[in-house]
């Protein structure tokens, strides 16, 4: 078995050994595009941001874009965990390479945030009418690999520089807090102020969850979309390079 393959095993059989938590990471963003979807689609009405569709399709990509990002730090917090507790000075003993660590550490996560994006694409299609551009999976589908893997590898550098519990819960909280309200998450970035909409545009968010909104509904210009995703594999790499150079101070 490859060292990459090891880890991915690893990974599998510890998040078997918690289904409810699989369970979790793959329902809960369906419930915030039923609650606050259909919340806001009947106080917007069917137009929204004159797209001619409801808020539940402008706000689907933000879900899945929110999922990826959850379940990213979740693996984050396993590897701090690891560290915390020991096991993860044990691995750098094993016979693999540290990109191979890491890669395998989110490889299995990444498979799960695919599955919740198909499962809320159709659940959204089936049950709010939202009105999904099939033709976009493939691009849905690398959207949402990219971008699982690159929040990990952002969060990793904090996970494994960062020693304190509650200094590393703090910083995930703000990052949270920042990240998904400063972004075309919730709510267009044109009619924002301008100060906001500088801010969201150098959102990573806001470029992965563009690209997502494009691939589920086809809104936004090709071009603008392109940039993006460019911004967004270079924050990826980046981040990954940065991570292995955190990974590689640990020894």
């Amino acid at each position: 078995m490859t060292g990459l393959a090891a880890m991915l095993f690893r990974e599998a059989r510890l998040r078997a050994t918690n289904a409810t938590f699989i369970f979790w990471d793959v329902i809960y963003p369906l419930a915030y595009l039923l609650v606050f979807g259909v919340g806001m689609s009947s106080a917007l009405g069917g137009n929204f941001a004159g797209m001619g569709a409801g808020y539940s399709d402008f706000f689907l990509a933000g879900v899945l874009g929110m999922a990826s990002f959850g379940i990213a730090s979740n693996t984050a917090w396993s590897l701090f965990m690891d560290r915390d507790n020991g096991i993860f000075y044990e691995m750098l003993t094993y016979p693999l390479s540290r990109a191979a660590l890491l890669i395998g550490k989110v490889l299995f996560n990444g498979l799960i945030a695919l599955v919740q994006a198909l499962v809320t694409v159709v659940l959204a299609a089936v049950l709010l009418d939202v009105h999904v551009r099939w033709g976009g999976l493939p691009l849905l589908v690398m959207a949402v690999a990219v971008g699982t893997a690159g929040w990990f590898f952002f969060y990793a550098i904090f996970a494994l520089m960062i020693r304190r519990n509650d200094a590393f819960n703090t910083v995930t909280s703000i990052f949270y807090f920042v990240f998904l309200f400063a972004s075309s998450m919730f709510y267009p970035v044109d009619p924002l102020p301008y100060a906001f909409r500088i801010a969201a545009m150098a959102n990573p968010i806001t470029w992965q969850v563009d690209v997502l909104r494009y691939a589920t509904i086809g809104l936004g210009r090709p071009s603008t979309l392109l940039l993006e995703g460019l911004l967004f594999l270079g924050f990826s790499t980046a981040s990954f390079g940065g991570a292995l150079w955190a990974l590689r101070k640990q020894e």
